[in-house]
C-alpha cells in the first residue's frame, strides 16, 4: 500500500502547572503512529516542512518514511500549548508556516491521502478541491486547526470554518472532535451536522469525543446511521496527539481493509493507549499495547 501524508510539523511548547516542555508535535505523531503499524511492503510518503537546527527532534521518526516531499525552512511554528482539565487546550502560535507543496501530477500513484490540517494552512481550499480533481482514491481529512482563526496576537480561537462545504465536497472521509464540529456549517446539533456534512458529499464522518470514546456517521441505503465505540478504561496521563494517533490508526486499516468497524475499534484502543503514556519512548510500544487491549 501507497499512502501521502500531509501536515506541518510543529515545535509544541507544553505548558502544564507552570513548566514548560519542548516536544515534537504536528504531523510528528501522525507518523509516530503509522511507524508503529506499516508493514515492509507498504511505501509511506511524509509530505511536510521541517528547520535543520530541531530536525533532531523528528529525525528518528521521519526516518522511517520515503522523504522525498520533505522540504527544509527557515522556521517551522512554534505552538504554545496550555493544557486544561475541563476544556479544549488554549493555543498560540509563533511564526506560521507556507502551505505545503502537493504535486497533482503524482497523485494517482498513491491508494490514499492523509491530510492533517496541523496549522489550519497545512494546505488551501485550492489545493484540496485540485487533489479531488485530480486523484482517485481515498481523502481523510483530519479538521484540527482548520477550525480555529488566528488573530493579530496569533491565539487560535474557535470560529465557523469559511466555505466549509467546499472542504467536505472534496474528501472521503472528515474527523474533528466535538468541539471542532461545532464550526461546520450551518447546524449546532451533531446528528444535524453530519446530515449536512453528508449531504456535501463526505462518505465518512468521524467524530472523537475523548474519555467517551468516538462516533462515525455514514449513510445506508439513504439513512443517517452512526456507530459508536467506547474508549478504554485508562488513567488519562496525556492530552496531547491522541486525535492523531486516532486518525493515522483508522485510515492506515481503513485503506487496507474497508472494514469500518474493526478500524474504528484499532484506532480508538490505539487512542487510548496514547492517552495513558507519559513520555515519546513509550510510543515505541503502541502496535503491542493496541492488539493486546484490542476488543
Amino acid at each position: 500500500m501507497k499512502l501521502l501524508v500531509v501536515g506541518h510539523s510543529v515545535e509544541d511548547h507544553i505548558i502544564v502547572n507552570g513548566e514548560e516542555q519542548i516536544n515534537p508535535g504536528g504531523i510528528f505523531y501522525t507518523a509516530l503512529a503509522l511507524k508503529n503499524f506499516i508493514e515492509d511492503e507498504d511505501e509511506i510518503f511524509l509530505n511536510t516542512s521541517v528547520q535543520k537546527e530541531n530536525y533532531s527532534m523528528f529525525e528518528e521518526v521521519y526516518e522511517k518514511f520515503k522523504s522525498s516531499y520533505i522540504k527544509y525552512v527557515e522556521k517551522i511554528p512554534k505552538v504554545y500549548l496550555a493544557l486544561h482539565n475541563f476544556k479544549e487546550r488554549g493555543e498560540t502560535y509563533e511564526s506560521m508556516s507556507q502551505s505545503l507543496d502537493v504535486e497533482l501530477s503524482k497523485l494517482n500513484s498513491f491508494d490514499g491521502i492523509l491530510v492533517n490540517m496541523i496549522t489550519g494552512f497545512d494546505i488551501s481550499l485550492d489545493q484540496i478541491k485540485n487533489i479531488r480533481k485530480n486523484f482517485r482514491g481515498l481523502i481523510f481529512l483530519d479538521v484540527h486547526t482548520l477550525s480555529r482563526g488566528l488573530d493579530e496576537n496569533l491565539k487560535r480561537e474557535f470560529r465557523k470554518i469559511p466555505n466549509f462545504n467546499e472542504w467536505a465536497e472534496s474528501v472521503d472521509i472528515l474527523q474533528s472532535n466535538e468541539n471542532e464540529i461545532l464550526t461546520f456549517g450551518n447546524n449546532i446539533e451533531e446528528r444535524e451536522i453530519a446530515e449536512e456534512i453528508l449531504n456535501y458529499g463526505t462518505k465518512i464522518l468521524i467524530v472523537t469525543k475523548g474519555k467517551l470514546g468516538a462516533r462515525i456517521y455514514l449513510r445506508k441505503e439513504g439513512e443517517l446511521i452512526s456507530i459508536f465505540n467506547s474508549s478504554l478504561k485508562i488513567e488519562n496521563k496525556n492530552m496531547i496527539g491522541c486525535g492523531d494517533v486516532f486518525g493515522a490508526v483508522f485510515f492506515y486499516h481503513y485503506s487496507k481493509t474497508k472494514d469500518l468497524v474493526y478500524s474504528l475499534r484499532l484506532a480508538n484502543t490505539a487512542a487510548g493507549c496514547s492517552a495513558s503514556y507519559t513520555d515519546l519512548k513509550n510510543f515505541n510500544n503502541l502496535k503491542n499495547d493496541v492488539l493486546s487491549r484490542y476488543n
